[in-house]
């Protein structure tokens, strides 16, 4: 492929998208209090970003006990899916598609962020580690603290939170979505069931790797039979290093990442959902996605393969042309530049990120950010 392969158009499922480039998940904490109901500064930030072929909008919650972190948008109450609507309507304006990644932290929550105050809830009664979660401490601040120990969920609540996981996707449909992502990374739920360093069940959704594939087989069959195939995606954050302990809350590190990832992608496959997106991990340095298991991936799945995580324009083109992924997500590089995809068509100079501003507050850091060339859009 060319250096314009980025820029140039592709198919996710049924949507013909006007590039390879997407706006990936990214958690910024702005949904309106009380009640996490995204609103009018929200959709200005995901228009901003619509020079994308593709948007993904940051994790929102299916239900109550699904957040981690203070002022997350929801999916589950009639005022968050009349917000969400202000978003699809403002990026449908842009003529762009919209999915909503549907999230469930499991035990990566607090229990003064959880309904009751009640602890939250995982596969099995096992603490995150390497990990904090973000509780408000009053109007507009909170602090970082290490989540509290969960409860085991039994196989009646596991069977509940499929359907959740459905009426969600009912939800992001009527908000006007285009589609939904589930969001089976980063040491959330679905992963918890999927890592054996979380799942200690010996029932039906534990044990074997099989065991431990069950639930999101099941959550797949049920969204997608909402959403049909084509508008669906999953996210997946493998890890493959044996040298970052300290952060194994990421992918939830395997003693064969490659083998439990694969075989994800295998029930992925078998249900033909649109994409997998794979999240690589992003901090300084993170060990790199081995391309034996990138190839791997790609035998397996015959659909769209969506790649995020430390790229730059060089790093893109290297993984597209080796076909190793169809799509590239840029996270941080985007919050601070929305007119990202013009800024590397062109080369022109990025606007560097202001980290004090990426979870909470208004629209400093959130919609500010300059376009090149041009006024301040809001």
């Amino acid at each position: 492929m060319t250096s314009s392969s980025l820029f140039g158009p592709v198919r996710l499922g049924d949507l013909s998208l006007e590039n390879r480039i997407f706006l990936p998940p990214l958690t910024r904490c702005r949904s309106s209090q009380p009640g996490d109901i995204p609103n009018a500064l929200m959709a200005d930030y995901y228009a901003q970003r619509t020079e994308a072929g593709f948007l993904i909008t940051e994790g929102t919650q299916i239900e109550p006990r699904g957040q981690g972190y203070a002022w997350t948008p929801g999916i589950y109450s009639p005022e968050q899916i009349a917000g969400w609507k202000l978003i699809t309507d403002a990026v449908h304006q842009k003529k762009r598609p919209v999915f909503a990644q549907l999230w469930h932290v499991g035990r990566v929550s607090h229990h003064l962020l959880q309904p009751g105050h009640q602890p939250p809830v995982a596969p099995s009664a096992v603490a995150a580690t390497g990990v904090n979660v973000f509780i408000p401490t009053g109007p507009g601040t909170g602090k970082l603290v290490p989540p509290d120990t969960p409860r085991a969920l039994t196989i009646p609540e596991i069977h509940d939170l499929v359907a959740l996981y459905a009426q969600a996707a009912r939800n992001a449909l009527a908000a006007g979505f285009d589609g939904v992502e589930i969001h089976a990374a980063n040491g959330y739920l679905i992963n918890q069931f999927l890592s054996e360093r979380a799942n200690f069940r010996t029932d039906a959704y534990g044990g074997t790797l099989a065991g431990r594939l069950r639930f999101l087989r099941e959550v797949v069959e049920a969204v997608s039979a909402v959403v049909t195939p084509d508008r669906l995606g999953v996210r997946f954050s493998p890890l493959f290093s044996t040298t970052t302990e300290e952060r194994v809350y990421l992918g939830l590190l395997e003693s064969d990442p490659a083998e439990t990832y694969t075989a994800a992608v295998r029930v992925l496959a078998e249900a033909g959902i649109a994409y997998v997106s794979l999240a690589e991990a992003d901090w300084d340095n993170a060990p790199d996605m081995p391309d034996s298991f990138r190839a791997a991936v790609r035998d397996i799945f015959p659909n769209r393969i969506l790649c995020a995580g430390r790229y730059n324009l060089a790093r893109a083109q290297h993984v597209l042309g080796n076909g190793w992924a169809d799509m590239i997500g840029f996270g941080r590089t985007f919050i601070a530049n929305p007119d990202l995809p013009a800024r590397l068509e062109h080369g022109w100079p990025l606007t560097p990120l202001d980290a004090a501003t990426l979870y909470g507050g208004g629209a400093h850091g959130y919609t500010d950010y300059p376009f090149h060339n041009r006024d301040i859009q809001k």
